[in-house]
């Protein structure tokens, strides 16, 4: 692609990354953003441009006009008046994944393999599993795309494979981006507040899967039928991966794929169920693409961490055991992670992303108490009334304190709060409020301790 004049939209982690990259290979670049500050305008400036912030349809469309290209953030909803401007101007509109892609492929020496993970729920955890079992194996990886590492970030790090996590939103505007083998975890409603249409949700999933060659491997989960209406359609290799049925699957409490055993699920160090399909899913692709063998992933499994905030074990508090799942901003992973523990002291709520969230009551006999937080707090509790106690908090302090006077031995505590927490946490994100429920039950822990 001929070098040009970019408009990137949203100068964050991506945007800058994208920036750096297109100004090194000869792009003018232009950066406006809806929220301006001093670390964006100060961004721009080294990019060689000004930042434009808060611009009205009218400045998008001038900036839009003056551009080759425009390339908004993966947190610019395909409804915002940039998308609008460009379309109406006829400018494509060109994604960080989909542009990194394109330049691995012109790399000297050949383009590296790239394994890609989508899904409503379990991306990041399968994102990294897989790119463990690629270390164990002696293959040099890295984990990107919705990661704290765009892909453009990462080409030029001396890597052997990419394993790319792949949002709905990086993969709504892709032109080009494919990968030797790429699965699909699942599909739930999720980021209504992102995409125009359940159904534009699930188009942009499926785009993974919109440029595979013959030899690409797609797989899905047997178990979710949307995912599998999509498999049906792909060109090329096509696997299935599920607890019982598929082609990867337990048998006898082992992890079985079409050659055989791969590792027993008592050697994994978690097995929620959750964590057994996220395993399937990820042997199948290093094994799929020739990257590890089977040693290499029952290695892997046996000594992989599980990043933080996804049902991340605190500890025993009176006997009850408390989890910290902050990362479950949807029903659908808050359900996930319930599944995995009866008698629950949930603790659930935050800013809804246009959910049903009444659908965690379909989980409700595994619930003792509910404790609802944030801006969906009280329509978290109402959708428990009439099944089990349920009261709304204050604070995160206030809600643990409620949780700690209800759980007895044998009890699970556990922060699922399917919703996003920018109503608490508006800097911070989930991470924030994990640390903040980690911090909570810590200062509660070691006051019973004094």
């Amino acid at each position: 692609m001929t070098p040009g004049i970019a408009l990137i939209h949203g100068i964050a982690l991506s945007g800058e990354a994208l920036g750096r990259e297109l100004v090194q290979r000869g792009w003018q670049v232009r950066v406006s953003d809806d929220q301006p500050d001093d670390v964006k305008r100060a961004v721009a400036a080294s990019l060689g441009t000004e930042l434009v912030g808060q611009p009205d349809a009218a400045v998008l469309a001038s900036l839009v006009a003056e551009c080759d290209i425009v390339c908004p953030a993966p947190g610019v909803p395909e409804t915002h008046p940039v998308v609008a401007a460009a379309r109406a101007a006829g400018r494509p509109l060109r994604t960080e994944i989909d542009l990194a892609y394109e330049w691995e492929q012109e790399r000297p020496g050949g383009a590296r393999p790239m394994l890609a993970v989508t899904g409503t729920d379990g991306k990041t955890t399968t994102t990294f599993l897989t790119a463990h079992m690629l270390h164990t194996a002696g293959v040099r990886s890295a984990a990107v795309g919705n990661t704290e590492v765009p892909l453009v970030a990462a080409l030029a790090e001396p890597v052997d494979a990419f394993v790319v996590e792949c949002s709905s939103f990086r993969l709504h505007w892709i032109d080009s981006f494919r990968a030797e083998a790429s699965v699909w975890l699942n599909f739930a409603p999720d980021h209504q507040n992102w995409h125009v249409s359940l159904d534009s949700y699930e188009a942009a999933k499926a785009r993974m899967w919109a440029h595979n060659r013959p030899t690409d491997v797609a797989i899905g989960f047997l178990d979710d039928p949307v995912v599998m209406r999509n498999l049906d359609r792909v060109a090329g290799v096509a696997r299935t991966f599920a607890a019982v049925g598929a082609d990867y699957h337990v048998h006898d409490g082992v992890l079985m794929g079409p050659v055989g055993p791969i590792a027993r699920v008592a050697d994994m160090t978690r097995s929620l169920p959750h964590d057994i399909t996220n395993a399937l899913a990820a042997a199948a692709l290093v094994l799929e693409s020739g990257l590890a063998d089977v040693d290499a992933v029952a290695a892997a499994l046996a000594t992989f961490r599980h990043p933080p905030h996804r049902i991340e074990p605190l500890g025993s508090l009176r006997g009850a055991h408390w989890f910290n799942d902050s990362k479950a901003t949807s029903p659908h992973a808050a359900l996930t992670a319930m599944r995995g523990f009866d008698r629950i002291v949930l603790l659930a709520g935050g800013r809804n992303k246009g959910l049903d969230l009444a659908s965690l009551a379909t989980e409700s006999a595994r619930v003792k108490a509910v404790i609802g937080l944030g801006e969906a707090g009280r329509e978290v509790a109402e959708a428990f009334e009439g099944r089990c106690p349920t009261s709304v908090a204050i604070s995160m302090r206030d809600a643990v304190d409620q949780a700690a006077a209800i759980a007895v031995d044998g009890d699970t505590v556990l922060l699922s709060p399917a919703c996003a927490s920018f109503d608490w946490y508006p800097a911070g994100g989930y991470p924030a409020r994990g640390d903040d429920f980690k911090q909570c039950f810590r200062s509660l822990a070691e006051k019973e301790m004094a």
